[in-house]
């Protein structure tokens, strides 16, 4: 529990102040490791709210973040309930 409460504190940090490429990599890989990890897709609807801005190529839509979050996040938890490989215990 307190490993998962540090990798939120760290993803946080790095939405507020390190690239967003960084803080990416740094949440698949929390949504990889721990179960259900909701905290990502709350931390990049933060971002967001914070650095959203309207994109012609989204045709003005600002959470573009928040919704490729919680898309990975169905797809990567639709990949860890089918893998044999993957401890359901983790946590």
């Amino acid at each position: 529990m307190v490993l998962r409460i540090l990798a939120s504190l760290v993803i946080l940090i790095s939405i507020l102040f390190m690239p967003l490429w960084l803080s990416i990599i740094l949440a698949l890989g929390a949504m990889v490791y721990f179960r259900h990890y909701f905290e990502a897709v709350l931390l990049f609807g933060l971002a967001d709210l914070l650095y959203g801005v309207p994109e012609v190529r989204f045709l003005g839509f600002i959470f573009s973040s928040l919704v490729l979050a919680v898309l990975f996040f169905l797809i990567i938890e639709f990949i860890k309930k089918n893998s044999m490989f993957y401890n359901k215990y983790n946590d």
